[in-house]
This record gives C-alpha cells, structure tokens and sequence, in this order.
C-alpha cells in the first residue's frame, strides 16, 4: 500500500489560472467588439456608395465603389462558380469576362446567381449575352471566397462555359489564358442580361459580433465573481 503523502496544489494557483482565463475573456470580447466596429465600418461603406465613377483601366477602386464601365462581353469563355447557395436552393455565380474597349485586362462581372442542378449543367442558352458593346453598372467587389478549400478550383478537361469551386482570380486568370483586372464588378440589380442578384457585404453583420462580446464580457464576469468568492471564503475558514 502507498503510504506517501499525496502533495497538495498550490492554494494560489486557482487564482492564478482563473484570473487568466478572465484575461482571455476579456481579450476575446474586446476582439469581437474590434470586428463588429469593422464590420460596421464596412456597412456604412457599403450604403454611402451612390454615384457612379465611369471606370478607366488603372484607376484606383475602393471597396464596394460604384462602377459604370463599357465593353463586350466574351460569351464564349464564362465561368460558372458553384456550390452558391441561396435560400436553401443550389446555384451558381456567373462570371462573364467584358473585353475593355481599349484591349486593357478582362474585367470579370458577376452577372448573379442562377439556379442549377448538383448534377445537371446550365443551359448554355441561359448564358447568351450581346456581342455589341455594352455599359454596366454596378459595384467593386471580389470572387467570393471559401473558409478551407481543397483541390483544384478547375476540373480538368472542361470545356466553355467552365464550373469551378471558389476559384482564386489567379487560378480564373489562367484558365482565361489572359490578364484580369483585380477587382470583380457586381452587377447591378437593375441592369439587363444579369440574374438574381442582392448584394451584400461579406459575412454577418456587426450586431452578431457585439452578441458574442457581451458573452464572453459575462463569462468573464461570472467566473471573477467565483474568484473572489472562493478567496473570500478561504481567508475567512
């Protein structure tokens, strides 16, 4: 039988590590309150965009800027971006190169979301665009991105219009074979030859950053409470 004494912990250290995690709390929160201010900074960007700036290759573009910018479209060569969900129903974005009037790098439009099948592609005839040139309106913005993505944006032996799964505009760019502007432009609800389209900023809004802050603010109370009580408690055994 063990007959030695089992060594007891610090009386210290509860304290110690509670008032840590307090810190963390702390931390935590100030760090979703920070986002949520972001994200409210990005809101009010987003809605105070009202005029619109007629475009020139290599002028300098603010998020969410409104556009007006003049091409053709290149029908032949758009990309279907999949796995788009919208109100619980599977799409995908469609993406139409605009050729620049001036031969300047293609400048990707987002004509909106379109419904399709997981397994049934988008009828090309649904895709058709006008050959003359064109104005379209609408805001700067970018590819929509994925939170982990795995594999080749592209698969491989595809013809047009071509499917791909969160594609970078690097990877967009190569399967062009030519330079894109580095911006997309979000076409306006209102515009001709586009499909559904409700633009809004990425992620959730700053209120649901602001929810979390006020958890973790409360955890942090919570537990300090526990501490003092369970100090005072021992000081007065």
């Amino acid at each position: 039988m063990d007959t030695q004494p089992r060594s007891k912990l610090p009386s210290w250290l509860p304290l110690v590590v509670g008032t840590l995690f307090v810190a963390l709390f702390a931390a935590l929160g100030a760090w979703q309150i920070s986002r949520g201010l972001d994200k409210r900074a990005t809101e009010n960007l987003f809605h105070g965009e009202t005029s619109y700036a007629n475009w020139k290759n290599g002028m300098e573009v603010r998020p969410f800027q409104r556009l007006e910018v003049t091409g053709r479209f290149d029908s032949d060569h758009q990309v279907l971006l999949d796995n788009i969900t919208m109100n619980s129903r599977y799409g995908a974005y469609v993406i139409t190169p605009l050729i620049g009037l001036d031969g300047e790098p293609l400048l990707l439009i987002n004509r909106g979301w379109i419904e399709k099948g997981p397994n049934r592609p988008v009828d090309s005839a649904q895709l058709e665009v006008p050959s003359a040139p064109v104005t379209v309106r609408g805001r700067a913005g970018w590819l929509p991105r994925a939170g982990m993505k795995m594999g080749d944006a592209f698969a491989p032996g595809q013809g047009w219009p071509k499917t791909a799964v969160y594609p970078s505009s690097d990877e967009v760019e190569a399967a062009l074979g030519q330079e894109v502007q580095p911006f997309v432009l979000l076409m306006d609800e209102g515009e001709a030859n586009g499909f559904y389209r409700n633009w809004e900023p990425p992620g959730f809004g700053p209120d649901k950053h602001f929810g979390y802050a006020l958890q973790w603010f409360a955890m942090g109370v919570v537990l300090s409470a526990l501490l003092i009580w369970n100090h005072r408690k021992k000081k007065f055994k």
